[in-house]
């Protein structure tokens, strides 16, 4: 185990062992909880920091660095034990976590007057340790143990300290997550049994990885495994129409939850989507993916909606987190729908990265709001920025980086999953898509402009209240700027994620991209007639049977223009070719054109020809070359 591994360990371990000191609480002086429960926010974020820095250099497994595991706690035997490690995509998630579990912890320490102090530190402390846990563990069932693990605190932090109507919120709450729990539970079951967990490292991330590398074909109706996971996982994520139970859960449960429940705990089934959905289920993607559409349609257009009338600031900013998992889930699909095109996924991690710290920094203002006028129903407020105009700074620049304006983070995800969806069909669904970022703009100008400008309306506040109420504290600054500062430095270099993020997938996902590229089948050539696209191995994929553009005989040629053929890799003779005799195939062709395999672009074979090829040699897998006639020029790019 070396430095990186400890270093991770102690991140995770750092906030439950400060929630075991707080069982002790009743003999520590107020100072002392505070101390402790300091530490234990305070560690994993400046130890996620120092991983983010020596992840680029570390001795990596599998794309995974800082990978440890301890096969005591499991049955190795059966593919299950303890796993940790940061790859590309669940690094900038942990660091995510930190940083808002470092926020949302000093809320808590902030929160002045609240019943069992201790009690509240350590529940939040050991919410805290869950979310890091998700982001940090590699075997999947430690992924799924620590998630539930989080919501514990969920549940207890609403009965005891939840506001109106807490027992009912915590019971709805209980059995939607339950059924989203089980369901999600059965398509990890399905997906292990397929034969997920086979290899070396068991049931975890990187043996999934290294199963899909390996061309291991699963065990399994992958549509069905896939819908498992999609609709569990979406019940915990708040898909359409599975969501009325976040609203109510975020506006009813203390700040601090409400900020790591709504910015961390909720990307855990985004990221099981991305991580084990999208990479090891790619043709199960492919069949839900205009499912998926419609229904992220319905979180961003009707959820929009519902959002824009809300009166309430505290429910305005819940159900505008639910909105914002829609184009979440547009990037995943994305993956599919572009035919294996990883720009999506990443467009959908900084997003997630990104809503994370945003919706966290807008709880976080919004009690503030909430502690100068008493209330959060906006009819009610007016002309605060007079009073606070640093508190009406903060707000505004959260409600910008919500919509995504340039210079946030949040940008940077929604324009990359937008230009990801350009095959998206029909084309109309695009403007509904855009259309999110009009919804979030009437209702979070709304709300400032009801806020924090006018006159004050007295309904709230008298004349006089009003003249006594101060600025934001330098306890409420803090983690408003932690929030904002992280906000601001990934949208101006969002390099600082998306390097790490685009390497995972362009390694890691390459053979899933493959298999969607392959599943493409015929498609339009840039010229006229069609195209068969072959790519990796010869054959991938054929048309089905009695298709147009095989012309109309599938049995026994294939009418072609154009054949493409990608691999990785760069050619040392770039140019025309002339084959004849013997040399006429396509593999002759990629011999002479001299492949360098550690190049890192593409190369493009373009066969101008009308091609005789026998189909069914190609579906069975009986032809290992395509035979070309004497005299094909070959152009190589």
């Amino acid at each position: 185990m070396n430095c990186g591994s400890s270093l991770l360990q102690v991140a995770v371990a750092a906030p439950l062992v400060a929630a075991l000191v707080m069982v002790f609480s009743k003999w520590l002086p107020c100072a002392a909880k505070k101390a402790v429960a300091g530490v234990g926010f305070v560690v994993p974020a400046l130890a996620a920091l120092a991983l983010c820095c020596a992840f680029p250099c570390a001795e990596k497994l599998g794309g995974y660095a800082f990978y440890s595991s301890c096969e005591t706690i499991g049955v190795p035997s059966l593919g299950i034990w303890l796993q940790f490690g940061l790859n590309g995509i669940s690094l900038p998630l942990f660091l995510m976590a930190t940083i808002v579990g470092l926020a949302a912890g000093l809320r808590a320490i902030a929160t002045k007057g609240v019943a069992q102090s201790g009690l509240y530190y350590a529940v939040t402390l050991v919410m805290f340790g869950g979310v890091l846990g998700v982001f940090s563990a590699i075997d999947v069932f430690s992924f799924y143990i620590f998630h539930e693990f989080a919501l514990i605190p969920t549940f207890v932090a609403i009965l005891l300290w939840g506001g109106y109507a807490r027992k009912t919120t915590a019971i709805t709450m209980v059995i939607y997550l339950t059924l989203g729990a089980m369901v999600s539970l059965a398509g990890l079951f399905a997906l292990y049994f397929a034969g997920a967990g086979a290899g070396e490292y068991g049931f975890s991330f990187l043996g999934v990885a290294q199963a899909v590398a390996d061309g291991i074909v699963l065990d399994g109706n992958v549509s069905v495994i896939f819908a498992l996971l999609l609709f569990g996982f979406g019940i915990l994520v708040s898909l359409f129409p599975f969501y009325s139970w976040a609203p109510d859960t975020y506006s009813v449960a203390p700040t601090p939850i409400s900020m790591l429940h709504a910015g961390v705990l909720k990307k855990f089934g985004l990221y099981g989507l991305i991580q084990l959905g999208a990479l090891a289920l790619p043709l199960g993607l492919a069949d839900w993916q205009n499912w998926i559409i419609w229904l992220a349609l319905g979180n961003i257009v009707l959820i929009g909606l519902i959002t824009m009338v809300q009166k309430d600031l505290k429910q305005m900013v819940s159900y505008s987190s639910v909105m914002h998992m829609g184009p979440i889930f547009l990037g995943i699909a994305a993956f599919a729908i572009s035919g294996g095109d990883t720009a999506g996924l990443g467009g959908a991690v900084v997003l997630m990265f990104a809503h994370g710290l945003s919706v966290a920094l807008l709880f976080h203002l919004g009690q503030s709001v909430y502690d100068r006028t008493g209330t959060y129903d906006m009819t009610k407020m007016g002309g605060l920025t007079a009073k606070a105009p640093v508190l009406a700074a903060f707000f505004v620049a959260a409600t910008m980086a919500s919509i995504g304006l340039p210079g946030f983070a949040n940008f940077w995800g929604e324009l990359t999953i937008f230009t990801s969806l350009a095959q998206i069909q029909p084309t109309w669904l695009l403007g509904a898509i855009v259309l999110s970022i009009v919804i979030s703009a009437i209702y979070g100008l709304r709300a400032v402009a009801k806020i924090f400008y006018g006159k004050n309306t007295g309904a709230a506040l008298s004349d006089e209240a009003f003249e006594n109420v101060s600025d934001i504290t330098a306890a409420e600054r803090v983690p408003a700027i932690v929030l904002f500062a992280a906000l601001v430095a990934v949208g101006f270099v969002p390099s600082l994620i998306t390097k790490n993020i685009d390497a995972t997938l362009k390694t890691d996902f390459a053979p899933a991209a493959k298999v969607l590229c392959a599943d493409c089948g015929v498609v339009p050539a840039e010229t006229d007639g069609d195209a068969i696209i072959l790519e990796g191995s010869i054959p991938v994929e054929v048309p089905a049977d009695n298709c147009e553009a095989c012309g109309g005989n599938a049995d026994q040629v294939v009418l072609a223009k154009n054949i493409t053929v990608s691999v990785d890799g760069a050619v040392g003779n770039p140019g025309d070719f002339v084959l004849s005799g013997d040399d006429a195939t396509l593999l002759k062709v990629l011999e002479q054109a001299e492949v360098d395999e550690e190049a890192t672009f593409v190369v493009v074979l373009r066969v101008r020809a009308r091609i005789p090829v026998d189909i069914e040699e190609l579906r069975n897998g009986d032809v290992e070359d395509i035979p070309l006639e004497d005299g094909d020029k070959i152009s190589v790019e």
